[in-house]
């Protein structure tokens, strides 16, 4: 999927090793739906084996390797939340390039197209080492044992929350807590609703095999984004008067928004500049340290206009939006609250890390 697509598997359907189709995401007749069987695997401070049975990974500073695709915002997530919380020394980053084949997310921007610290070509190796013959999407975010090479989770819901909830031993002085205990409930309520109306509601529009599915996709997107619009209206941040988990999730759908699910998916009812109170917050975040520095907007547009070939065959990828708006101020602060609440803001972008000069916002 990038989790982008619902599956690479999906997508290589009918490829062969020497055709290098990107694949097929729209099932004729059919309503979207996405792959959710991840491999469910934690780290954790005490190694629990997990509820089925699956075993338990040790947090272990400079052990793991995370593997996320700029382009892809359920990857994008890990990267604010790993900085956010100054988890940079003791979880390295790997990058694959925007686009990827029928078979794996590939590491094209590394020298020589190889991952330097895995020694890989395709994240794609990183799980067959581990399941040979692995048979569902090969998706980032996926998190790598360095030592072995083989793929531990790529369950991203649950990588984020363990970033904040397990690694706390290796977070930054000043990291800000993100999943706080007091707010949990509703965190997660907010979360469930955002993930299946929008985080994959532009999915279910945007790969919708009908008229009928496109048009319930559709009517079930905008009722949350209202819902968010009317919410955001009179609080600054989702829950609570701090960034939290559920900030970061619904932001890397927005930032998405206008460069590819307005026209690509036919979220069209209107931009997100058009949605005062929706495109106020967007910009509040984006200009918070973690989430604009993250955001690299030709990598997405290339990702989403290239790979998805039956939607745009022509590969053409748009020139606009333009971007500047994204750096106008907000007037968010009226509302209160405190972005990292009791914590700090994280520092500058670690060296190798930085989006490309030109794929940010006011270019």
């Amino acid at each position: 999927m990038s989790q982008e697509t619902d599956s690479i598997q999906q997508a290589a359907s009918g490829a062969t090793a020497d055709h290098s189709t990107r694949g097929a995401y729209v099932t004729g007749g059919a309503e979207f739906t996405r792959d959710t069987n991840y491999i469910e695997d934690r780290i954790t401070r005490d190694a629990r084996p997990g509820d089925n049975g699956e075993p338990g990974w040790p947090v272990e500073a400079g052990r793991y390797r995370l593997i996320a695709a700029r382009a892809c915002p359920w990857a994008n997530r890990t990267v604010i939340v790993r900085r956010l919380l100054g988890l940079e020394d003791a979880i390295s980053l790997g990058q694959p390039g925007p686009t990827h084949d029928a078979r794996s997310w590939t590491f094209d921007l590394d020298p020589g197209g190889v991952d330097p610290v895995l020694g890989i070509e395709r994240l794609q190796e990183a799980y067959f080492k581990r399941f040979p013959g692995y048979p569902r999407g090969i998706t980032v975010p996926a998190i790598v044992d360095v030592a072995t090479g083989e793929v531990v989770t790529n369950n991203f819901p649950q990588i984020t929350l363990d970033l904040s909830t397990e690694w706390t031993q290796f977070h930054r002085p000043g990291a800000p807590k993100l999943y706080p205990e007091h707010l949990r409930e509703e965190i997660d309520q907010v979360n469930r609703r955002v993930f299946t109306e929008v985080n994959n509601g532009v999915y279910r529009c945007g790969f919708a095999g009908s008229q009928e599915a496109y048009d319930s996709a559709y009517e079930r997107l905008w009722a949350a984004l209202d819902w968010l619009e009317d919410r955001l209206s009179r609080q600054r941040y989702l829950v609570g008067d701090t960034i939290t988990e559920a900030d970061v999730r619904l932001f890397t759908t927005l930032a998405r928004f206008d460069a590819v699910y307005h026209g690509h998916f036919k979220c069209n009812r209107q931009k997100l500049t058009e949605m005062p109170a929706l495109w106020a917050y967007a910009r509040d975040l984006f200009q918070t340290p973690g989430f604009g520095d993250t955001t690299d907007f030709v990598q997405i547009k290339q990702h989403y206009y290239i790979v998805h070939e039956d939607i745009n065959p022509t590969g053409i990828v748009p020139a606009g939006p333009d971007l500047g708006g994204w750096l106008e101020e907000h007037g968010r602060e009226a509302l209160g609250g405190r972005p990292f609440g009791d914590g700090t803001p994280p520092g500058p972008v670690r060296k190798g890390e930085e989006v490309a000069a030109g794929h940010g916002a006011g270019h």
